[in-house]
């Protein structure tokens, strides 16, 4: 008995990292509306994929695992003894900079109000699991490293630029539309990510109109596409985070129903309902890191659906944004003024019943840009279908959606 005692006290000794129980974890109660992102993101934690890995490993979840509202979970932070001298004395280690980034970290929890007194009143240090664990591995998610074009030029993989330097080509928007002028730099280094609800095997909400089939995801994508495009010809860096290789621009009234979108990286829409919304979550939070170390600040996310309600009730275009995001809910306003002003205009009667408010929404919740989630009918009604149904419509719609949107 002797022996083994003393064998694990060595190896514990040998150990670089804090050797703690599992009740040194800090623990915390998940919010109405908390993903393990959004959770982790409280603490300055998701962007690292040890931190995911760490935490379904202490809670015995997976990253599938929807959270319990009000339950309890631990979380990859180890809470230690502060000596009241220095951060290394207190956790028997010798290198400097790891001490100065658990410092940096607990002063930032404490400015952010989420810790309540300083590690030297409380004498308790947090150490994150990925300062002693994994500095180096900062992903949340397996997707192909971008390498922006050029502060005027969408990072996009379909890109060709053409011998002449006056034109500029993006086969994701057809053979009609792929060349798109640049018509001014007036939005010059800030960068849109496009998310066209639903895709693959989910059509979104259907519609009946002349005997056809409208599939929300091919409509949405249609007005995304013309969003993009208009983005782009103004020196925007956009991303179509859904993608229809074989579905550019469209005409006409019925946009025919398929499964074979992809997403940005060139895989398959997930059949599933959760892997898909995580799919484009991560992806756009991965692009989100790197333009930002790329110096690029300003970042928005807008996700396009159609609504399904019942056949009779005709609705305007919702808006929805963060939770808690002001600069979200400026967005969200400003949009919402101008399509008011647009339908005082183009509207017989004048009015707009659209609102503005905010949704627990994955797209919303999970992803680091600002946000907004944008509905843009009912599906199923006859007046709304001629809102999506008509290219003209769509045109304007994604006109009305630009100008709101960046006040151009």
């Amino acid at each position: 008995m002797f022996f083994r005692t003393y064998y694990l006290v060595f190896i514990l000794s040998c150990c670089w990292s804090l050797a703690l129980a599992q009740n040194n974890y800090l623990q915390a109660i998940a919010k109405p509306g908390d993903g393990m992102l959004s959770f982790l993101r409280r603490y300055q934690l998701e962007t690292y994929s040890c931190n995911i890995d760490k935490f379904c490993a202490l809670n015995k979840v997976t990253r599938k695992t929807e959270l319990i509202k009000g339950k309890t979970y631990f979380l990859p932070i180890q809470v230690a003894k502060f000596n009241a001298k220095n951060i290394r004395a207190s956790l028997n280690i010798s290198d400097f900079n790891t001490a100065l980034a658990i410092q940096k970290y607990n002063e930032l929890m404490l400015a952010k109000q989420v810790k309540l007194k300083s590690y030297k009143v409380d004498r308790e240090l947090w150490v994150p699991h990925h300062i002693l664990n994994c500095a180096a591995n900062k992903s949340t998610a397996s997707v192909p490293k971008i390498t922006l074009i050029s502060e005027n030029e969408v990072a996009d993989p379909n890109y060709q630029q053409e011998s002449n330097p006056g034109k500029r080509k993006f086969p994701i928007f057809g053979p009609d539309f792929a060349y798109t002028p640049l018509l001014s730099s007036k939005l010059n280094g800030q960068v849109f990510f496009i998310d066209a609800g639903h895709g693959g095997n989910d059509p979104g909400a259907i519609g009946r109109y002349n005997g056809h089939d409208l599939c929300e995801d091919e409509y949405a994508y249609d007005v995304s596409l013309r969003l993009c495009r208009k983005l782009i010809s103004h020196g925007a860096i956009t991303y179509m985070i859904t993608r229809d290789p074989n579905d550019g621009i469209r005409g006409g009234t019925i946009l025919k129903c398929d499964k074979d979108e992809q997403v940005w990286g060139g895989s398959r829409v997930s059949t599933s309902h959760r892997m898909r919304l995580f799919q484009r979550s991560n992806i756009i939070n991965t692009l989100y890191e790197q333009n930002r170390k790329a110096g690029l600040s300003k970042q928005v996310s807008i996700s396009i659906h159609i609504d399904s309600r019942g056949r009779n009730q005709q609705v305007d275009l919702f808006i929805y944004h963060q939770k808690g995001s002001e600069e979200g809910k400026t967005m969200a306003n400003r949009l919402f003024k101008s399509i008011r002003n647009k339908y005082e205009i183009y509207r017989k009667n004048g009015q707009y019943e659209g609102t503005v408010t905010t949704r627990d929404l994955h797209m919303l919740r999970e992803t680091k840009p600002t946000a907004l989630f944008l509905e843009l009918g009912n599906i199923r009604h006859p007046r709304d279908q001629q809102r999506i149904v008509l290219e003209s419509n769509r045109e304007a719609l994604a006109k009305w959606l630009f100008e709101g949107l960046t006040g151009l």
